[in-house]
């Protein structure tokens, strides 16, 4: 509902006060010093609010998406180094798409074709994103809005809390049989790049995620006693990794070249501060060994998939990826249906007395 009240100066003059009452959003109030001004306002402000463009901070008219995303990359991104890995190429990829636009013009519909267009485009590799990427790729937007909002003041309400995620599947379970192994690990040791094998070893031997294994800093490593300590985790807490087998060597032959110019296991070369950038050798390393349908994430699948086979029970499981609940490790249960098979035949042996 929208009023506008006259009202005179000290010297006589006219001057109208406009005011925009909607359920469910702050007052807008500005003057004017002619009517047709006021009702112009009105009418325009009235549409802004409604389809999501309106906000009371003039910040929203000076900023572009792309300067929000340029700051919270220079800002924010560095205090979360095992996120920045992945969170900044999702950024990045919203602001090429997006990024001209003003903050006040940054709509949910806006947003929504950019989700949708994630979803339905092939990526690089040929392959359609999982709606569980595209959601990681709108949560790195969705952190920058509430940072913009809560401690920039760039914004008076983020667009993204009025855009649906798109719904998550029951979970992907894809893994490397002993075959797909052995050609990718041969595909990563004829690399150009030296470190690709290394790091693909660590993560199939320890189920760590990409970022937490790109984040890693030689001070939480211990080669003597063979485990590292993750501080940053997906969940909160710290995780001990054991380090055994082949890891371990591969880490120690590692340590004897380590840089001195920055704490990161596996340094960018242009920037030691940051760590590598695998994406390339991965994919390369992939299509020499012929292997499609397949992410570095997976890589932290096929760990859980050869523990479940190997016997390990799902608590064990979750505790050695730093899952809190057993509910993400459910989808390797059948994996170990042996090894549970063997547990009710032992149980039904000893207190029944049948073999």
């Amino acid at each position: 509902m929208a009023t506008i009240i006259k009202r005179l100066t000290a010297e006589g003059k006219p001057y109208y006060t406009a005011r925009i009452r909607l359920k469910g959003y702050p007052e807008q109030i500005s003057t004017f010093p002619r009517i047709t001004d006021a009702k112009k306002w009105v009418t325009v402000t009235e549409a802004a609010i409604k389809e999501g463009r309106h906000f009371k901070t003039t910040e929203a008219k000076k900023h572009t998406l792309g300067d929000l995303v340029d700051r919270y990359i220079k800002d924010v991104l560095p205090t979360k180094p095992k996120q920045a890995y992945a969170q900044r190429p999702q950024l990045e990829r919203w602001k090429a798409e997006i990024g001209s636009y003003a903050l006040a013009d940054v709509t949910p519909a806006l947003i929504v074709e950019v989700r949708d267009k994630l979803l339905t485009e092939p990526t690089p590799r040929g392959i359609l994103r999982n709606p569980a990427t595209v959601v990681r790729y709108m949560a790195a937007l969705s952190h920058a809005f509430t940072i913009a909002v809560n401690e920039w003041q760039w914004l008076e309400d983020s667009p993204m809390r009025k855009v649906k995620k798109p719904k998550e599947s029951k979970g992907r379970v894809r893994w490397l049989d002993d075959d797909e192994r052995a050609k990718i690990l041969a595909a990563c040791k004829e690399s150009s790049n030296a470190w690709l094998y290394p790091c693909v070893i660590l993560a199939l031997s320890s189920g760590m995620r990409q970022a937490e294994l790109m984040g890693l800093k030689w001070q939480d490593v211990n080669l003597k006693d063979g485990f590292l300590i993750l501080h940053e985790t997906k969940n909160g807490d710290r995780r001990r990794v054991p380090l055994s087998g082949l890891a371990l060597s591969l880490l120690q032959e590692h340590a004897k070249i380590r840089r001195l110019d920055t704490p990161l296991l596996f340094p960018s070369n242009s920037n030691p501060q940051n760590p590598i950038d695998l994406r390339k050798p991965w994919l390369n390393a992939l299509k020499a060994a012929g292997i499609i349908d397949f992410h570095w994430h997976d890589l932290r699948h096929s760990t859980a998939s050869y523990l479940a086979m190997n016997g390990a029970s799902l608590a064990e499981i979750a505790e050695i990826l730093g899952h809190k609940t057993l509910s993400m490790v459910k989808r390797y249960a059948h994996l170990s249906d042996g090894h549970v098979s063997s547990v009710i035949e032992s149980m039904n042996a000893k207190i029944f007395g049948v073999v």
